[in-house]
Parts: structure tokens; sequence; C-alpha cells
């Protein structure tokens, strides 16, 4: 299956401190739920691909939904399925992941 994946959005490490500092960014973590509880970034939120479901990605008018994993490739893989799926105000990822978050030494939460 390629990848319908235009006008993708990567979000920097310092983008993504400064969203979830003034709230302007939803982080969903697309990880498995094991990977999760081992440490996530703070204010993140769980919805694995493995049982990906776009319906239940957040929806918040003024605010960014942006997806992340350990490395940047599931977040994408989560992308193309919520596009599919018809959700069009979902496009950005931090294709750093937890491992850049983790270890540039940043907060991470358990």
């Amino acid at each position: 299956m390629a990848l319908t994946l235009d006008k993708v959005e990567n979000i920097s490490l310092e983008e993504l401190k400064q969203g979830l500092a003034d709230g302007s960014i939803l982080l969903v973590d697309v990880r498995e739920p094991n990977e999760f509880a081992a440490g996530h970034i703070p204010g993140s939120t769980l919805n694995p691909l493995q049982s990906f479901d776009p319906s239940r990605l957040p929806r918040a008018e003024g605010k960014r939904v942006v997806l992340s994993c350990r490395s940047g490739k599931r977040s994408l893989t989560a992308l193309d399925l919520a596009r599919r799926a018809g959700r069009d105000d979902v496009g950005a990822h931090y294709p750093g992941g937890f491992q850049e978050w983790a270890q540039r030494g940043e907060k991470v939460e358990f």
C-alpha cells in the first residue's frame, strides 16, 4: 500500500515543546501500550498503530494534532491511515519521535 502523503508537516523538537507548553498542539503517540507505559512525552495520548482508529484522534478548534512514535516511521503510517479515513485536519508528525525526545534529555512521563 503506497502512502498517500502529500503536504506532511514535520514538527521539530522546539516546535513540539512550544506547542505542548502553550496548548496549541495535541500530541498522539502511536506506539504500542507497553512502549507508552515504559515512557512517553508528557501530555501525549495513546492511539496504538496496531489498533489505530482515526475516529479516536482528538478534534479541537485552533489546535494541531501531531502524531508521534519511536522514530517517525509509524507516525507516518498512522498519518496516512488518518488521511485515508477523511481526517484532513491531521497533517503533522514529529519525525524525531520519542527516541530523539529522550536522547535530548527532555522530561519523560511514566
